[in-house]
């Protein structure tokens, strides 16, 4: 009985965290937004340079994920966008405490790109389907993600340094790969663990899941 009473005052927090996230006010989910930008720049500061290619590990993916999951499809694609504007503007949270457009037009900038559209279809398909918010579905959101990110860097990449397939796959894609397999799976499990099992706000998928409690 005491587990199970335990269980049912998670299910109603999680409902309720979700519901209290949709109901603060544009002011307050402007606020969040810039927290999470905030916090964007500060994985982007856990850097690791890699001898072979100039763009680095950072921790960043990781926060766009989250970013996605905990403010949804406006104000998390909101949140990476303060972050470029911002750090375009100069704000020095771009990896290495650096800020300004010249980091924007660089090798790195369309991962920076690319985390803003990550962050908003993430955010977006959480928000809608209540059936992705079990972990398998989850952890391949997050992963498309992660592909979304890649495409954008890897393009941009590309078009900076003049490289062919192989050698821009080689420089800004595969070697990131295994890290953010683990990224991934990480705000999967984090998303999985504060996502309602229950619609709240008209998924598509509500019928399904009307009787449900989370």
């Amino acid at each position: 009985m005491a587990v199970a009473s335990y269980m049912e005052r998670y299910r109603v927090a999680r409902y309720t965290l979700f519901r209290w996230r949709y109901e603060l006010g544009v002011v307050e989910k402007v606020a969040l937004a810039l927290g999470m930008a905030a916090f964007t720049g500060l994985m982007a500061q856990l850097r690791v340079p890699l001898p072979f290619t100039p763009v680095p590990i950072t921790g960043q993916v990781f926060a766009v994920l989250l970013a996605a999951v905990l403010l949804g499809r406006w104000y998390g694609g909101l949140s990476l966008a303060l972050y470029a504007g911002l750090g375009g503007a100069g704000v020095g949270w771009f990896q290495g405490w650096k800020g300004g457009v010249g980091v924007l037009t660089s090798v790195t900038g369309g991962y920076i790109v690319g985390f803003m559209v990550a962050a908003f279809v993430v955010g977006w398909l959480v928000d809608r389907y209540v059936g992705i918010r079990s972990f398998p579905p989850l952890l391949g959101l997050m992963l498309v993600g992660v592909g979304i990110i890649y495409l954008f860097g890897a393009v941009w990449l590309s078009i900076v340094l003049n490289t062919g397939l192989m050698k821009t796959l080689s420089l800004g894609v595969f070697p990131f790969i295994p890290v953010d397999l683990g990224k991934a799976a990480a705000v999967a499990a984090i998303a999985y663990a504060l996502l309602p099992k229950a619609a709240f706000n008209g998924e598509v998928d509500a019928a399904r899941y009307r009787h449900r409690r989370s």
